[in-house]
């Protein structure tokens, strides 16, 4: 940990909206993907730079439910990319302790793409450093949505009861179960709104913006969030 960190509370969870890989590119005459490449190495090291800090859990937003609406090359080319930073991220997590979580409907993803991520998660399980999370074909309401017909299904057989529904109950139908929530929401390339982004994680959470574009994230970009996170007035209730 750097100088400007000392005596510094670190988060235990940060949430990240990876925004601006696309300009990026275009500011430098390429093609979009090469900006989504580019994308993928400042992950790599944002999760080798989380571990080292110290931070429990880092969740990145990968691939939303929208981003389908892209046009098909882009998604061939980020579905192309997906697999081969499946391969280098298993690699990244060993090296690091890291444990590696999926959340999202990873089902419309072809075979092969399931059975990578499945792999990621069975072989990292035991890992006890950092768990990177990663929100894939994910969107908020969609995750609540799943998380109702889920406790809805389990009502009608007579698993759970409808009277007895409390919000920690519901909490245990989300992808998220079992994590603590963000305490701080990082936001890349200035956009100031959630993106259907952890909506429900996220009611507490400190929100940080800053204009750099993902791709040129780095060390320094971090340690000015998290300083700013410690200038928050704290409080969750009557915790601060």
């Amino acid at each position: 940990m750097t100088d400007s960190l000392q005596n510094m509370s670190i988060p235990e969870h940060i949430a990240l909206i990876l925004d601006g890989n696309g300009r990026w590119a275009k500011k430098r005459g390429l093609p979009r993907s090469i900006g989504h490449k580019e994308g993928c190495v400042t992950v790599e090291k944002t999760v080798e730079l989380a571990a080292r800090m110290g931070i429990k859990y880092l969740t990145v937003y990968g691939f939303s439910t929208e981003n389908w609406k892209r046009s098909a090359d882009e998604v061939g080319a980020l579905m192309k990319l997906f697999r081969y930073y499946m391969v280098r991220l298993l690699k990244i997590a060993s090296a690091n302790n890291v444990r590696v979580r999926m959340i999202g409907e990873r089902n419309r993803f072809d075979q092969d793409i399931i059975d990578g991520i499945n792999r990621l998660e069975e072989e990292t399980k035991g890992n006890t450093g950092l768990t990177f999370v990663i929100a894939v074909n994910y969107g908020g309401r969609d995750e609540i949505t799943r998380a109702v017909k889920r406790l809805a299904g389990d009502c009608a057989v007579g698993n759970q009861r409808a009277d007895l529904i409390t919000e920690q109950l519901l909490e245990s139908y989300l992808d998220t179960a079992g994590m603590p929530d963000p305490d701080l929401l990082i936001r890349t390339s200035g956009e100031l709104r959630l993106s259907n982004y952890l909506l429900w994680q996220l009611a507490y959470t400190e929100i940080y913006v800053t204009d750099c574009l993902w791709p040129d994230f780095n060390r320094q970009e971090l340690e000015k969030a998290i300083i700013a996170y410690n200038k928050r007035d704290r409080r969750y209730g009557s915790v601060k």
